[in-house]
Protein backbone atom coordinates (compact mmCIF):
# COMPACT_ATOMS: atom_id res chain seq x y z
CA UNK A 1 0.00 0.00 0.00
CA UNK A 2 2.83 2.44 0.79
CA UNK A 3 4.39 1.89 -2.64
CA UNK A 4 1.01 2.40 -4.30
CA UNK A 5 0.48 5.66 -2.39
CA UNK A 6 3.96 6.85 -3.38
CA UNK A 7 3.29 6.11 -7.05
CA UNK A 8 -0.07 7.91 -6.88
CA UNK A 9 1.60 10.91 -5.24
CA UNK A 10 4.16 11.05 -8.04
CA UNK A 11 1.37 11.00 -10.63
CA UNK A 12 -0.10 14.14 -9.03
CA UNK A 13 3.15 15.85 -7.97
CA UNK A 14 5.15 15.64 -11.22
CA UNK A 15 2.57 17.53 -13.34
CA UNK A 16 2.30 20.18 -10.60
CA UNK A 17 6.10 20.65 -10.69
CA UNK A 18 5.97 20.90 -14.48
CA UNK A 19 3.21 23.53 -14.27
CA UNK A 20 5.09 25.49 -11.59
CA UNK A 21 8.25 25.53 -13.70
CA UNK A 22 6.22 26.79 -16.66
CA UNK A 23 4.77 29.61 -14.52
CA UNK A 24 8.23 30.55 -13.21
CA UNK A 25 9.59 30.56 -16.77
CA UNK A 26 6.70 32.79 -17.83
CA UNK A 27 7.60 35.18 -15.02
CA UNK A 28 11.20 35.19 -16.20
CA UNK A 29 12.47 34.26 -12.74
CA UNK A 30 16.25 33.95 -12.55
CA UNK A 31 17.17 31.19 -10.12
CA UNK A 32 20.40 31.27 -8.15
CA UNK A 33 20.71 28.05 -6.13
CA UNK A 34 23.73 27.09 -4.03
CA UNK A 35 24.15 23.82 -2.13
CA UNK A 36 22.30 21.30 -4.29
CA UNK A 37 24.82 18.70 -3.11
CA UNK A 38 23.38 19.09 0.40
CA UNK A 39 20.20 17.26 -0.71
CA UNK A 40 20.76 13.56 0.08
CA UNK A 41 20.30 11.38 -3.02
CA UNK A 42 18.34 8.82 -0.99
CA UNK A 43 16.81 8.58 2.47
CA UNK A 44 14.80 10.89 4.65
CA UNK A 45 15.67 14.37 5.89
CA UNK A 46 13.99 17.36 7.50
CA UNK A 47 14.52 20.58 5.52
CA UNK A 48 14.03 23.71 7.67
CA UNK A 49 13.13 26.67 5.44
CA UNK A 50 12.63 30.38 6.12
CA UNK A 51 9.28 31.88 5.12
CA UNK A 52 8.74 35.25 3.43
CA UNK A 53 6.25 34.65 0.60
CA UNK A 54 3.16 32.76 -0.52
CA UNK A 55 5.33 31.09 -3.19
CA UNK A 56 7.76 29.47 -0.76
CA UNK A 57 6.10 26.05 -0.95
CA UNK A 58 6.50 25.94 -4.73
CA UNK A 59 9.99 27.48 -4.74
CA UNK A 60 11.50 25.45 -1.89
CA UNK A 61 10.78 22.16 -3.64
CA UNK A 62 12.90 23.02 -6.66
CA UNK A 63 16.39 22.24 -5.25
CA UNK A 64 15.37 18.64 -4.47
CA UNK A 65 13.93 18.32 -7.97
CA UNK A 66 17.08 19.73 -9.59
CA UNK A 67 19.43 17.73 -7.34
CA UNK A 68 17.95 14.32 -8.00
CA UNK A 69 14.30 14.50 -9.06
CA UNK A 70 13.30 14.10 -5.43
CA UNK A 71 9.98 15.31 -4.02
CA UNK A 72 9.52 17.30 -0.81
CA UNK A 73 6.47 16.67 1.39
CA UNK A 74 5.62 20.00 3.00
CA UNK A 75 3.93 20.59 6.32
CA UNK A 76 1.18 23.15 5.73
CA UNK A 77 -1.79 24.69 7.55
CA UNK A 78 -4.75 22.35 7.47
CA UNK A 79 -6.97 25.15 6.08
CA UNK A 80 -5.29 24.65 2.68
CA UNK A 81 -6.39 20.99 2.75
CA UNK A 82 -10.02 22.09 3.15
CA UNK A 83 -9.89 24.20 -0.02
CA UNK A 84 -12.00 22.63 -2.82
CA UNK A 85 -9.15 22.85 -5.36
CA UNK A 86 -6.02 23.02 -3.20
CA UNK A 87 -7.14 20.29 -0.79
CA UNK A 88 -7.22 17.36 -3.24
CA UNK A 89 -3.92 18.52 -4.75
CA UNK A 90 -2.21 18.79 -1.36
CA UNK A 91 -3.45 15.36 -0.31
CA UNK A 92 -2.57 13.89 -3.71
CA UNK A 93 1.01 15.14 -3.32
CA UNK A 94 1.21 13.60 0.18
CA UNK A 95 1.81 16.93 1.91
CA UNK A 96 1.15 16.94 5.66
CA UNK A 97 -1.72 18.97 7.20
CA UNK A 98 -0.92 20.84 10.42
CA UNK A 99 -3.74 21.58 12.85
CA UNK A 100 -2.40 24.30 15.14
CA UNK A 101 -4.73 23.08 17.91
CA UNK A 102 -3.54 19.47 17.63
CA UNK A 103 -0.07 19.52 16.12
CA UNK A 104 0.99 16.15 17.55
CA UNK A 105 -0.67 14.26 14.69
CA UNK A 106 1.24 16.26 12.08
CA UNK A 107 4.46 15.64 14.03
CA UNK A 108 3.83 11.88 14.01
CA UNK A 109 2.95 11.91 10.30
CA UNK A 110 6.12 13.83 9.44
CA UNK A 111 8.32 11.50 11.49
CA UNK A 112 6.73 8.43 9.89
CA UNK A 113 7.31 9.79 6.37
CA UNK A 114 10.89 10.83 7.14
CA UNK A 115 11.62 7.36 8.54
CA UNK A 116 10.20 5.96 5.29
CA UNK A 117 12.79 7.95 3.32
CA UNK A 118 10.85 11.10 2.45
CA UNK A 119 12.17 14.68 2.43
CA UNK A 120 9.99 16.75 4.77
CA UNK A 121 9.79 20.53 4.27
CA UNK A 122 9.17 22.52 7.45
CA UNK A 123 8.76 26.27 7.96
CA UNK A 124 9.85 26.55 11.62
CA UNK A 125 8.98 30.26 11.87
CA UNK A 126 5.32 29.15 11.46
CA UNK A 127 4.26 32.42 9.81
CA UNK A 128 5.80 34.63 7.10
CA UNK A 129 8.44 37.13 8.16
CA UNK A 130 7.55 40.76 7.52
CA UNK A 131 11.15 41.83 8.21
CA UNK A 132 12.56 39.23 5.78
CA UNK A 133 14.88 38.20 8.61
CA UNK A 134 14.72 34.76 10.23
CA UNK A 135 12.21 35.05 13.07
CA UNK A 136 12.26 33.06 16.30
CA UNK A 137 11.70 29.45 15.37
CA UNK A 138 9.95 26.49 16.97
CA UNK A 139 11.85 23.38 18.03
CA UNK A 140 9.63 20.97 16.06
CA UNK A 141 12.07 20.58 13.16
CA UNK A 142 14.86 19.51 15.52
CA UNK A 143 12.58 17.10 17.42
CA UNK A 144 11.39 15.55 14.15
CA UNK A 145 14.95 14.96 12.97
CA UNK A 146 15.77 13.29 16.30
CA UNK A 147 12.63 11.12 16.33
CA UNK A 148 13.13 9.98 12.72
CA UNK A 149 16.93 9.74 13.06
CA UNK A 150 17.47 11.76 9.86
CA UNK A 151 19.60 14.82 9.00
CA UNK A 152 18.28 18.35 9.50
CA UNK A 153 19.11 20.64 6.56
CA UNK A 154 18.79 24.44 6.91
CA UNK A 155 17.65 26.32 3.81
CA UNK A 156 17.01 29.92 2.77
CA UNK A 157 14.68 31.09 0.01
CA UNK A 158 14.86 34.79 -0.86
CA UNK A 159 13.01 36.75 -3.54
CA UNK A 160 9.58 35.17 -3.66
CA UNK A 161 8.17 38.00 -1.54
CA UNK A 162 8.95 40.41 -4.38
CA UNK A 163 6.36 38.51 -6.44
CA UNK A 164 3.68 37.49 -3.93
CA UNK A 165 3.87 38.36 -0.24
CA UNK A 166 2.08 40.33 2.45
CA UNK A 167 0.32 43.16 0.60
CA UNK A 168 2.45 42.59 -2.52
CA UNK A 169 1.56 41.18 -5.91
CA UNK A 170 3.96 41.93 -8.76
CA UNK A 171 4.07 39.56 -11.73
CA UNK A 172 6.42 41.67 -13.82
CA UNK A 173 9.24 39.62 -15.32
CA UNK A 174 12.89 39.25 -14.46
CA UNK A 175 13.16 38.97 -10.70
CA UNK A 176 15.78 36.82 -8.99
CA UNK A 177 14.99 34.08 -6.50
CA UNK A 178 18.07 32.93 -4.61
CA UNK A 179 18.21 29.76 -2.51
CA UNK A 180 20.97 28.43 -0.28
CA UNK A 181 21.15 25.06 1.42
CA UNK A 182 23.45 24.61 4.40
CA UNK A 183 25.35 21.65 5.76
CA UNK A 184 23.22 19.03 7.46
CA UNK A 185 22.90 19.05 11.24
CA UNK A 186 22.61 15.73 13.10
CA UNK A 187 20.74 16.15 16.39
CA UNK A 188 20.53 12.93 18.40
CA UNK A 189 18.51 11.63 21.33
CA UNK A 190 19.78 13.21 24.54
CA UNK A 191 20.71 16.47 22.81
CA UNK A 192 19.00 19.62 24.07
CA UNK A 193 16.36 20.48 21.42
CA UNK A 194 16.30 24.15 22.47
CA UNK A 195 20.09 24.49 22.12
CA UNK A 196 19.95 22.85 18.70
CA UNK A 197 17.07 25.15 17.70
CA UNK A 198 19.13 28.22 18.60
CA UNK A 199 21.96 26.79 16.49
CA UNK A 200 19.55 26.08 13.61
CA UNK A 201 18.33 29.70 13.64
CA UNK A 202 21.93 30.96 13.77
CA UNK A 203 22.80 28.82 10.74
CA UNK A 204 19.71 29.98 8.85
CA UNK A 205 20.61 33.62 9.60
CA UNK A 206 24.17 33.04 8.34
CA UNK A 207 22.76 31.41 5.18
CA UNK A 208 20.46 34.41 4.71
CA UNK A 209 23.49 36.72 4.83
CA UNK A 210 25.32 34.47 2.37
CA UNK A 211 22.28 34.62 0.08
CA UNK A 212 21.97 38.40 0.35
CA UNK A 213 25.68 38.83 -0.38
CA UNK A 214 25.17 37.46 -3.88
CA UNK A 215 21.64 38.79 -4.47
CA UNK A 216 21.38 41.56 -7.11
CA UNK A 217 21.46 45.03 -5.53
CA UNK A 218 18.54 47.43 -5.97
CA UNK A 219 18.70 49.59 -9.09
CA UNK A 220 19.53 53.29 -8.62
CA UNK A 221 16.46 55.07 -7.27
CA UNK A 222 14.60 51.81 -6.60
CA UNK A 223 12.85 51.44 -3.23
CA UNK A 224 14.66 48.56 -1.50
CA UNK A 225 11.51 47.57 0.45
CA UNK A 226 12.32 43.90 -0.12
CA UNK A 227 15.68 44.03 1.71
CA UNK A 228 16.05 43.59 5.48
CA UNK A 229 16.57 46.86 7.31
CA UNK A 230 20.09 45.96 8.51
CA UNK A 231 21.08 45.38 4.88
CA UNK A 232 19.99 48.85 3.74
CA UNK A 233 16.38 47.98 2.99
CA UNK A 234 13.21 49.72 4.11
CA UNK A 235 11.55 46.58 5.52
CA UNK A 236 10.65 46.77 9.21
CA UNK A 237 13.20 45.43 11.68
CA UNK A 238 12.50 42.18 13.51
CA UNK A 239 11.21 44.15 16.50
CA UNK A 240 9.06 46.46 14.37
CA UNK A 241 7.67 43.47 12.48
CA UNK A 242 6.77 41.76 15.77
CA UNK A 243 4.89 44.91 16.87
CA UNK A 244 2.95 44.82 13.56
CA UNK A 245 2.13 41.14 14.16
CA UNK A 246 0.95 41.90 17.71
CA UNK A 247 -1.33 44.66 16.43
CA UNK A 248 -2.81 42.46 13.69
CA UNK A 249 -3.40 39.60 16.17
CA UNK A 250 -5.19 42.00 18.53
CA UNK A 251 -7.33 43.39 15.70
CA UNK A 252 -8.26 39.89 14.53
CA UNK A 253 -9.12 38.83 18.07
CA UNK A 254 -11.32 41.92 18.48
CA UNK A 255 -13.11 41.15 15.21
CA UNK A 256 -13.76 37.56 16.30
CA UNK A 257 -15.06 38.77 19.65
CA UNK A 258 -17.36 41.28 17.96
CA UNK A 259 -18.82 38.48 15.79
CA UNK A 260 -19.48 36.34 18.87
Amino acid sequence: PADTLARMAELVYRPVIFAAKAVFAGLGIRFDIVGLDRIPPVGGAIIAINHTSYLDFALAGLPAEYAGHRLVRFMAKDAIFRHPVGGPLMRGMKHIPVDREAGSQAFRDAVREAKAGELIGVFPEATMSRSFEVKDIKNGAVRMAVSANVPLIPMIVFGGHRILGYGRKDFSRGKTVAMTLGEAMHPKRGDDAEVFTVELRARMTALLDETLDRYPAPKPGEDPWWLPKRRGGTAPSLEEAEAIEDRIRAENAARREAKD
